[in-house]
């Protein structure tokens, strides 16, 4: 099983020819491996899996996994 998380990506830059970004989580920020998602820019929301981006997804299908997420409480939402 393949558990993904939506993140906001609010930076990017490469680092040896390898593209990453920083990804927020809710209150949370990590860098991400953004090779397979050459196509994200900032602002946009990806699926991130270990550490990797796999996929963009829409702003609304990111606010609906946040709330479910929320309700489970494996996440605090902040209010922006």
């Amino acid at each position: 099983m393949c558990l993904a998380i939506p993140g906001k990506l609010i930076d990017t830059e490469e680092i040896n020819g390898i593209r990453f970004g920083k990804v927020q989580f809710g209150q949370v920020t990590r860098q991400t491996y953004l090779d397979f998602v050459p196509e994200a820019q900032i602002g946009d929301f990806v699926l991130v899996h270990v550490g990797f981006a796999i996929s963009r997804i829409d702003a609304e299908e990111a606010e609906r996994t946040y709330r479910e997420l929320e309700k489970l409480g494996a996440i605090e939402l902040g209010e922006d």
